[in-house]
């Protein structure tokens, strides 16, 4: 038997004003996304912004429909916005960030596998790391320097490849 020891390294933020200055503004950009998100079943309200190479930011907001599994993601919205509105362009980081009128969420919330495996793939695509910022309706935020870091084992084009 073989064991293999995979690590994720998370830089831990008390509050916004200690980020750079343009994922301050990436951040302030996925928290005004959330006023687009369809989220009336959960009430679980995600907004998503993407920063690119030539300074855009490009939002998006989860969608949600009575069949869940016909739900989108604010991640995967922003991604596939950003590729529409500006093909060919490198994503540096993308901010996410969520709320819920149920309850107060003080703590960063992950993309789901689902999300985690297309923002790993734009990564393969670009040959780039894309940086993820997270952060619940308040508290600590997170910054991970690759989608990898949350999916570091995952699945990839070239197992389907000749």
């Amino acid at each position: 038997m073989k064991e293999i020891t995979i690590t994720t390294k998370i830089k831990v933020f008390r509050s916004a004003e200690e980020l750079p200055s343009d994922y301050q503004t990436l951040l302030n950009s996925a928290r005004a996304a959330m006023d687009y998100a369809y989220a009336p079943y959960s009430r679980f309200r995600v907004g998503a912004a993407v920063l690119l190479d030539n300074g855009a930011i490009v939002k998006g907001a989860n969608q949600e429909n009575a069949a869940y599994s016909m739900c989108i993601c604010a991640e995967r919205t922003a991604l596939a916005n950003a590729s529409m509105q500006h093909p060919g362009v490198a994503i540096n980081a993308i901010a996410v960030t969520v709320q819920s009128t149920r309850k107060t969420i003080a703590q960063p919330a992950s993309p789901c596998g689902a999300c985690r495996q297309v923002i790993s793939e734009a990564e393969d695509r670009q040959k780039k790391d894309i940086a993820i910022i997270l952060q619940g309706a308040e508290g600590e935020i997170y910054l991970l320097d690759s989608g990898k870091a949350l999916l570091p084992i995952g699945f990839h084009g070239g197992f389907l490849q000749k």
